[in-house]
């Protein structure tokens, strides 16, 4: 059996969830459609994501089409879950793109279709609710086209728009214009079908052209549109002939390959169990199977790790299972896998990404237990909650006890506060939410501790390192200027996780990117040194190095769009002015405005919070990261470092020393 996996991807309430329901009902896996206001879909399982009516985490249905098993990957829409997003993206072979006949192309659905765009996914667009009061048609395939680039076609036309009665009506592949609009899409890429279009002596059929654009959809060349609707069902069995035709399944032989398979997911089955939902791409994962995975560490190495798997059961029809190996294509739940990640890749390194699609969080909160005593339990249970989502970050004070996350927004507060009760018996109280700065290097910087013996040095180790800018984007680059043999390679690796470690607070207590650290000497004493030595010796050279060299604080920036009505132009300009935010572009259309432009990633919590009381509750803004830039306000931002500070030679000796000589 070929396999097909797609994701539904869409602006919230452009219908995604909704689009799930009508495709299992069709294909008669669900005798009822449900209700995203009821909480009764199949994909929103989560309490949070029932009473909110919005998708929080990634879910996974099944369906068939004649010989062909569909799984579908229904993925938030808002902002806040943005790495589940791109978790889901990464795993494609083709997505599907709501967008709503009424609101048309909203300011997230530009940051997914430069995402899809990135990826190079094949795309079929389906316009929904063409149903419902506003609906538009030829202005708003202008308004796609605009976006994901000319060559997206009309799959039909839309009688009735904006009616109970509104009917889509297909194009046939004889129909001379609707033939003339696709040899024009055609005609950037496929040299030998423009010239049998234009040559009279050649009939071509409608199969000659329906190949032709599936072959052009697969290469993301040409984004097909359909129109419908979620809730009526009308144009949605064109839509299920494009996603059987047009998108690119994985066939029988790729099963034939070595294992090639990716981690899209990770929960805890009842018995606390880890349960990973992969991907496979090529070969067959079977139960009680020796695998190896991979992923990058923080200096974008490549960590190899093994594990052999307990259980398999692939995905059959909506959200049941079925034991049975894992063939290339198919969507499986993988038990066995204790050591297993977000984002590995099982089989073999080969295509690791080397960065996110997305900005890392921006903001930062402390979680704080509503009992002193559970700490060490809400540590725990976070660290849990963090291997379905990494992003989050979660850091512990030894000093202090204090307990900070990384976050995206307000929204994923509530999300984790309520895992954290419903699932481990913990309420737990949020501070405010503070903006996350960085650090860059602006100089060179040199420093050295050697073995002496005189009780300059307390450790058996020699290092010196020298740190210096890297490139934008580059975060931690750690590099050799020593002989790798001079050294055992425990030394070695002791030395690197130190740096990495250390660089997670600079100067001024903010973590440090953009940084090149490069190991310039070495030595160790025989049988008296340990891996310890290295690793207590380097941070206090680090912290010479950064000191010297120098930082300067930076903050990241987003670029957002922000659609309002057009009379609250004067009351937008003011908020965003207060924000520090830096206007590029305004348009305006019809009652409706679009300001385009770059803000402070610190600004935006506040812009979001203020917009609906200058908007009339009518204004939506979404963002995405675009990069940092130096702070340039008053006063510069410092954070207070945790645990041992080794910007602080005498602090530092006295609290390593001291724990040394505990153990």
């Amino acid at each position: 059996m070929n396999h097909l996996n797609i994701g539904i991807v869409a602006h919230v309430d452009a219908g995604k969830t909704s689009l799930t329901e009508r495709l299992l009902f069709d294909a008669g896996v669900i005798t009822r459609i449900g209700s995203v206001d009821e909480g009764s879909t199949q994909t929103d399982s989560l309490a949070l994501e029932r009473k909110r009516g919005i998708t929080i985490q990634s879910a996974v249905v099944a369906f068939r089409i004649g010989d062909l098993r569909v799984n579908v990957i229904d993925t938030p829409g808002h902002s806040d879950f943005v790495a589940e997003v791109e978790r889901a993206l990464r795993v494609l072979d083709g997505a599907v793109l709501v967008v709503s006949a009424v609101e048309g192309v909203q300011a997230r659905t530009r940051v997914l279709i430069r995402s899809l765009a990135r990826l190079r996914i094949p795309v079929l667009v389906f316009v929904n609710k063409i149903d419902r009061r506003g609906a538009r048609y030829a202005d708003l395939l202008d308004e796609i086209a605009a976006e994901l680039g000319p060559n997206c076609v009309a799959m039909g036309s839309v009688a009735d728009a904006g009616t109970p009665d509104a009917r889509f009506t297909a194009f046939a592949g004889t129909d001379a214009r609707f033939a003339a609009r696709l040899a024009e899409a055609f005609a950037d890429h496929d040299d030998a079908f423009v010239d049998a279009y234009l040559d009279d002596r050649v009939t071509l059929t409608e199969a000659d052209f329906r190949r032709a654009l599936a072959r052009h959809v697969e290469h993301a060349r040409v984004y097909p549109v359909f129109f419908g609707s979620a809730i009526t069902g009308e144009g949605i069995d064109h839509l299920v002939r494009g996603i059987a035709e047009l998108l690119p399944r994985v066939g029988e032989e790729a099963a034939e390959q070595p294992l090639r398979a990716v981690v899209l997911k990770i929960e805890r089955g009842r018995a606390g169990e880890k349960i990973a939902y992969v991907r496979t791409r090529t070969g067959t994962l079977r139960p009680r199977a020796a695998v190896a995975f991979f992923r990058r560490d923080h200096g974008g190495g490549v960590i190899e790790s093994s594990g052999r798997t307990s259980a398999v059961q692939v995905f059959d029809e909506g959200t049941r299972l079925r034991d049975a190996d894992a063939t290339a294509g198919t969507i499986a739940k993988v038990r066995g896998l204790a050591e297993v990640r977000v984002g590995d890749h099982l089989g073999a390194a080969d295509g690791l990404p080397t960065r996110g699609l997305f900005a890392p969080p921006t903001l930062e909160s402390e979680v704080t237990p509503s009992r002193p005593a559970q700490r060490p339990a809400l540590y725990a249970a976070l660290l849990r909650i963090a291997e379905q989502d990494p992003m989050i970050d979660v850091r512990g004070d030894e000093a202090t006890g204090a307990i900070s996350v990384r976050l995206y927004g307000e929204v994923q507060k509530e999300v984790i506060a309520a895992t954290l009760a419903d699932t481990y018996d913990l309420r737990v109280v949020f501070e405010e939410s503070r903006p996350l700065y960085f650090e860059k290097p602006v100089g060179v910087g040199e420093a050295v501790q050697e073995i002496t013996g005189d009780g300059v040095n307390f450790f058996w180790a020699t290092v010196g390192l020298r740190v210096e800018p890297a490139d934008p984007g580059a975060g931690i680059v750690f590099r050799l200027g020593v002989q790798l043999g001079g050294l055992p390679l425990a030394f070695h690796r002791a030395i690197e996780e130190s740096v990495h470690g250390t660089l997670r607070q600079g100067v001024r207590g903010w973590e440090v990117l953009d940084c090149a650290v490069t190991l310039t000497r070495t030595g160790f004493a025989g049988p008296l040194s340990a891996a310890g030595d290295f690793r207590n010796v380097t941070p206090l050279v680090v912290g010479e190095a950064l000191e010297r060299a120098g930082t300067r604080v930076f903050e990241p920036t987003h670029r957002f769009e922000l659609e309002a009505p057009a009379t609250c132009v004067g009351a937008v300009s003011a908020l965003l002015a207060g924000a520090r935010a830096v206007p590029e572009e305004q348009s305006t259309r019809g009652d409706r405005c679009l300001v385009r432009g770059t803000i402070p990633a610190a600004e935006l919590h506040g812009v979001t919070r203020r917009l609906p009381e200058s908007t009339r509750g009518e204004g939506v803004l979404v963002s995405e990261f675009e990069g940092y830039r130096a702070f340039t306000g008053h006063p510069i931002p410092i954070r207070a470092r945790t645990g041992p500070d080794p910007y602080d030679r005498d602090r530092y000796m006295l609290h390593t020393l001291g724990r040394v000589r505990g153990s």
